[in-house]
């Protein structure tokens, strides 16, 4: 398996064709699963916002004087989110409207103008697929989109890239019903393949490279229309909400 980093010097603006950009910067191979930052998805599709132009609710006033952070970004990660899971530490861990367990709703200021700030995309799985169509339909190859972001963990520290968005794979390995090594079924084993890619991805991404796009090669998947909802644990299954 090879993991094979594309720069792309260009800074991402509001309806750049990312798909051109990506074709224009290497050689596509049938089966390659294109992995993509977030943070240029959200560029090219005008999820970036100036601060200046928010106005907090009393409500993001008092989060923020608690919480020692910006109250126009405190009003934005509310409007992104159905729920607050926990505040500590100055951090806000939410459920966005995605349904996705994060920091400050994947809202950014990284890699971006000051003053403004990045948001998730509105609907990644979209995203992922029209990339991927126009691939297609501009080279004929058949490959796999990811999109990814940075997102922490319970329990563990650091960061690690997950996927927030797919198109053309499983997000999951699913070994349930096979046979262990000492002929045991296997009942519980599911890799999230989707966030592991991503991890892999992230490698040679890094965050300070202009490398937002990874081709992983000789990576054996299936085909097939999935959602990232797939990887989404169903809160009556959750244990720590």
């Amino acid at each position: 398996m090879q993991i094979l980093p594309i720069h792309i010097e260009k800074e991402i603006t509001e309806n750049d064709d990312l798909s051109t950009l990506i074709i224009n910067s290497c050689d596509i191979h049938n089966g390659d699963v294109v992995v993509i930052a977030q943070k240029i998805i959200s560029k090219q599709e005008g999820r970036v916002v100036k601060l200046s132009t928010i106005t907090p609710s009393l409500l993001s006033e008092g989060i923020s004087s608690q919480y020692n952070k910006d109250p126009r970004i405190v009003e934005l990660i509310l409007s992104e989110s159905k729920k607050i899971v926990r505040m500590k530490n100055g951090l806000l861990i939410v459920e966005t409207n995605h349904g996705f367990i994060c920091a400050n709703a994947g809202i950014d200021e990284s890699n971006v103008v000051d003053g403004f700030v990045t948001l998730l995309p509105l609907n990644s799985d979209r995203s992922a697929e029209l990339i991927r169509t126009k691939i297609l339909n501009k080279t004929g190859k058949n490959v796999a989109i990811i999109i990814s972001d940075t997102f922490g963990r319970p329990f563990r520290m650091g960061q690690i890239n997950c996927a927030i968005g797919i198109s053309g794979l499983n997000p999951i390995l699913d070994y349930s019903g096979t046979l262990d090594s000492f002929n045991r079924i296997l009942r519980v084993t599911a890799i999230a393949i989707a966030d592991e890619l991503s991890s892999a991805a992230e490698l040679v991404m890094e965050k300070t490279k202009k490398c937002p796009v990874v081709i992983i090669r000789n990576y054996s998947y299936d085909f097939t229309e999935k959602s990232i909802d797939d990887l989404i644990r169903p809160e009556n299954e959750d244990l720590f909400k």
